[in-house]
């Protein structure tokens, strides 16, 4: 058996490291359970190291010195864990903000609402645009974006319900002259027949058939899919959200990502025109059932401005009612515009509120588009005096075109 080597005196050195016990291993100890795991591990590691250094290196090193070298390489790696453990979790605090800002996540890195476009300005200081329901009225919206379009005003966030959530989507897809310039080509040609489209036998007894529609919602998703280029509504070029209303149970539903075409058709699915729309396990139909004019969502995601392009006037004065249903039509109407006159009385300091009437026509019959063009020309012609009132407009920005309107209707929030 080998003790040791042989020096220049012929006498033996002291035994190396490597042939000691292994219970007198200077570098490993034992530790009460729960104290101490990573220094066991550092411990074996550092072990395992010293077990393959050549024994001619240990040769007369104290045990002294083995014992406070292993303490100090112990505890030299455990401060290199605890550093590199440390950086990891603030490069990945670090990430959580950034995506925060970009995302508009959550402390916890959970979506609040899924926008995979960028955020414009400062959150303190946030504009949003909230386009209401209306029918083939929404040509009056129309004209309106086309002078935000030519004043180079982009939203910070958009809202839309029913066909303010068609010509919104169209807007959050290319808040341009270019983009809307596609729009008003699309709602030029549309017709009654392409969006409400008549089966054979078609008649007011179908209201009284078994079916969920008067008719099919294919024209209306043809004319959806060819006024955006997006196919999921966290990649609107601004962020977008649509309001629909469940018939499971009756709440209100907003829907901030997912298939946009979809999402688009579940909030304008008129109630007895259009089928409900299926979406995770919901049935949905128009939005402006349950919020025609969704204000305080956008008054809850933090805008200071929020311009507001209606499609008929902010309040409703019925007819008188010649006959039960058309009593009954009044009565819904009367609801649908009572909760945006609630909200404008309850608005909040700090808020200012831009609106557009969208005129005080009445449309003669829901497929009737007969109107679009005068409708877009009445749009952009309010929205011209009510923007350059507010001060979103100068005097020569906008040139209005030639047509029949109605006068402008503006309310801004004065907190002086």
């Amino acid at each position: 058996m080998r003790h040791g080597l042989l020096n220049g005196s012929g006498t033996a050195d002291p035994p190396v490291l490597r042939d000691l016990p292994r219970h007198s291993h200077p570098a490993r100890h034992s530790h009460p359970a729960g104290h101490g795991d990573g220094t066991v591990i550092t411990s074996t590691v550092l072990s395992a190291v010293l077990s393959n250094v050549p024994s001619t290196v240990l040769v007369g090193v104290s045990p002294v010195f083995v014992t406070g070298f292993s303490a100090f390489a112990v505890a030299f790696i455990v401060l290199i864990v605890l550093t590199l453990r440390f950086t990891f979790q603030r490069a990945a605090e670090n990430r959580r903000s950034w995506l925060a800002e970009q995302n508009d996540l959550d402390t916890a890195g959970a979506p609040r609402t899924r926008a995979g476009a960028r955020m414009r300005g400062d959150r303190s200081a946030m504009t949003a645009l909230v386009l209401s329901g209306g029918g083939t009225r929404g040509a009056t919206q129309v004209g309106m974006l086309q002078v935000l379009a030519e004043a180079g005003v982009v939203p910070d966030r958009i809202y839309g319900t029913s066909v303010g959530a068609v010509n919104g989507a169209a807007f959050a897809a290319d808040p341009t002259v270019r983009g809307v310039d596609r729009l008003t080509t699309i709602w030029r040609g549309i017709t009654g027949e392409e969006v409400y489209p008549q089966r054979r036998g078609h008649g007011p007894w179908r209201f009284l058939q078994q079916r969920e529609s008067m008719h099919s919602n294919a024209g209306l998703r043809r004319i959806i899919e060819a006024g955006i280029d997006f196919e999921r509504l966290e990649d609107a070029a601004v962020p977008l959200e649509v309001v629909a209303t469940s018939i499971v149970d009756g709440r209100e539903r907003w829907l901030t990502s997912g298939p946009a075409v979809e999402a688009v058709l579940a909030s304008a699915a008129i109630p007895s025109i259009f089928p409900p729309v299926d979406i995770d396990g919901d049935r949905l139909i128009d939005g402006a059932v349950v919020d025609n004019v969704p204000l305080t969502r956008a008054i809850d995601a933090g805008a200071t401005r929020i311009i507001v392009l209606l499609c008929g006037p902010p309040t409703f004065t019925p007819p008188a009612a010649k006959r039960p249903v058309e009593a009954m039509f009044n009565a819904l109407l009367i609801a649908v515009h009572a909760r945006f006159a609630r909200e404008m009385a309850r608005l909040p300091p700090g808020v200012e509120v831009v609106v557009c009437s969208g005129g005080t026509g009445q449309t003669r019959d829901y497929t009737d588009f007969s109107e679009t063009e005068a409708l877009i020309a009445a749009g952009r012609r309010e929205a011209t005096e009510v923007f350059r009132r507010c001060g979103l407009l100068s005097d020569a920005t906008v040139v209005p075109a030639a047509g029949s309107g109605t006068p402008a209707h503006s309310e801004p929030r004065d907190d002086s």
